[in-house]
């Protein structure tokens, strides 16, 4: 049985379940991170030396960075489906997780973290109002990206699509004056329908 170690409120911790439940594989989450603490534990540091989340524990196999897990999720469990069949599309894929990595996620970190995470009384307004820009930006990439295909990797869901959907559904709450995003929306209309994401990521509120 899977085992993944991590709070579900955290974003990483939902795009690896947005995984597993894409492939309706039967797990185990313990709550760590955050309010639980124990990722300074030197039992949960022997699993992952960074004491982040989520952890991922298949028997023997250990493995963290959500990213990765959903990677190797996909591979194992969902090739041909989650991993796309075609090589170029799991190429694509694979770029758009990395782009959620490199560009959307750290677009939107202050955004979150002044919102979300900090009284009104101490937030930091600049910093918030740039966060919002830069990730209206990124999801302006995203929306031409998916004027051309029905999703980031092409005509079908993929892996590709689980890290930018936690980012879009952090997008639509936190940047409420964001311009029309026709396809960008068109997009996650779908995936919200999908259960897990229900389930993972759209009934979870933003903490």
């Amino acid at each position: 049985m899977l085992k993944i170690y991590g709070r579900n409120n955290s974003s990483n911790v939902q795009k690896a379940m947005w995984g597993i439940g894409e492939l309706n594989l039967i797990y185990e989450r313990f709550d760590v991170g955050g309010a639980f603490g124990k990722n300074d534990q030197p039992d949960y540091l022997a699993m992952n030396p960074n004491g982040l989340v989520p952890t991922l524990v298949e028997g023997d196999f250990v493995l963290w960075e959500s990213n990765a897990i959903i990677r190797y999720l996909a591979r194992r469990y969902g090739s041909g489906t989650l991993e796309p069949a075609d090589p170029k599309n799991i190429a694509l894929a694979n770029q758009w997780m990395d782009w959620q990595l490199s560009v959307a996620g750290p677009a939107i970190f202050h955004a979150f973290w002044g919102l979300i995470r900090t009284p009104p009384e101490k937030r930091n307004h600049a910093a918030i109002a740039d966060s919002q820009r830069k990730t209206t930006e990124a999801m302006t990439i995203l929306d031409a990206q998916l004027g051309r295909t029905a999703y980031v990797a092409g005509d079908r869901f993929s892996m590709g699509d689980i890290p930018v959907g936690v980012m879009a559904y952090r997008f639509r709450q936190l940047c409420p004056d964001r311009p029309a995003l026709p396809h960008l929306e068109r997009w996650f209309a779908e995936i919200e329908k999908r259960p897990a994401f229900q389930e993972h990521v759209g009934s979870i509120p933003l903490s």
